[in-house]
């Protein structure tokens, strides 16, 4: 086959095909800001940056076959991505490796995976079927087995225990919940028994996990030991003024102040280095990514459309938010990493899932369901 401009174009405008530019140019915005900011917080470690790279291309890859799958297509794999999920959770329970205290990983023979992050797809997908096949007549019943259902992959994430990955999953469940409209007396209620369970539940907590909450209202308390984190995390932040030190000259990182400061703590490496006006650019990318997906959600053509691309959207939200509230200081460290910013080969590829599908609902708003 000759290679003619007439050619190359519809080649690329099949490989484009389903890719929704407006987003894409947002999240390929913030992947450029993350890998300027890991090639300055892994300066001591390029292979790391080196391996983002390869992380990337197979998050892509990822998100442009999320991309070309339509919505249909996605409603009839919900429940078997859930169960599916449920039973690598409890497997991961069972035979799981065990790093760092946690049980987190289970090995499939040729690779390691880490089933909780599938959740973060499956349980909105899984969830956003359920009230799309009971639209038509949805009653309070329907809601509380929706919340069984998000109870039982939250509560196995949270024996491993991993928090943060939890929070995640309960927040995007919750989300599909919210917007298929259980009402606030519900919600009013709900919120009046967690507030209950707050006692209790502090007994359930590890250890280490009170005392992130406990340095949380006092840093000092122990400065060398849990509320080192933040104490050098608020330094970094507060150091970058309003322009910051520019890209490659932030002390607290390249003098290894910042700990995990290529995952949880990249935001920190980016304020020093940043400043105000680098945090006000990546606020604002992450608002217009939350704005197109709410607008991808509000033109969805079936209900399983909405409710899917209105949680995923959120995600990112409650990702950037919590990463940014631990290492400000004003939220307990969790380990959330920030969104398409931090290093990470298996989190990159679930956002950049989550992209795709929204870019999959965006490409079939105008076909109805029959």
């Amino acid at each position: 086959m000759t290679l003619t401009p007439v050619t190359v174009r519809r080649a690329i405008a099949r490989m484009t095909s389903g890719l929704d530019g407006p987003l894409l140019a947002i999240v390929l915005a913030l992947t450029g800001i993350g890998l300027a900011t890991l090639y300055s917080a892994s300066y001591d470690t390029p292979a790391r940056f080196h391996a983002q790279l390869l992380n990337f291309a197979v998050a892509f890859a990822a998100l442009w076959v999320a991309a070309q799958v339509p919505p249909q297509t996605l409603a009839r794999f919900a429940l078997p991505a859930y169960l599916l999920g449920l039973a690598l959770l409890v497997a991961v329970a069972l035979f799981g490796d065990v790093v760092n205290g946690a049980r987190r990983w289970l090995h499939l023979g040729f690779l390691r995976v880490q089933p909780s992050e599938m959740m973060k797809i499956a349980v909105p997908l899984m969830l956003a079927w359920y009230f799309h096949r009971y639209e038509a007549a949805l009653r309070l019943r329907d809601f509380a087995l929706a919340g069984l259902l998000l109870a039982l992959p939250v509560a196995l994430i949270a024996r491993q225990p991993d928090l943060g990955t939890a929070l995640l999953v309960f927040a995007v469940g919750f989300y599909v919940i919210f917007f298929a409209g259980i009402g606030w007396k519900v919600l009013a209620t709900l919120a009046a028994l967690a507030l209950a369970s707050v006692a209790p539940l502090w007994g359930l907590l590890h250890d280490y996990q009170r005392k992130r909450i406990l340095t949380l209202l006092d840093p000092t308390q122990d400065p060398l030991g849990a509320g080192y984190h933040i104490i050098q995390s608020t330094i970094a932040v507060g150091s970058g003024g309003i322009a910051g030190k520019g890209w490659l000259h932030g002390t607290q990182a390249h003098l290894e102040f910042i700990p995990e400061r290529h995952t949880d703590f990249i935001f920190a490496v980016f304020s020093e280095e940043f400043g105000l006006i680098g945090n006000c650019v990546l606020l604002l990318l992450y608002a217009l990514l939350i704005g197109r997906g709410l607008m991808i959600a509000a033109n969805a053509a079936t209900y399983f459309s909405r409710l899917l691309a209105a949680s995923l959207t959120l995600m990112y939200f409650t990702y950037a938010f919590v990463n940014m509230g631990m290492v400000a200081g004003i939220l307990p460290v969790v380990g959330v990493p920030l969104p398409f910013v931090s290093y990470g080969g298996t989190s990159l590829a679930t956002l950049f899932i989550g992209v795709g599908l929204l870019m999959s609902v965006n490409r079939h708003r105008k076909l109805v369901q029959t």
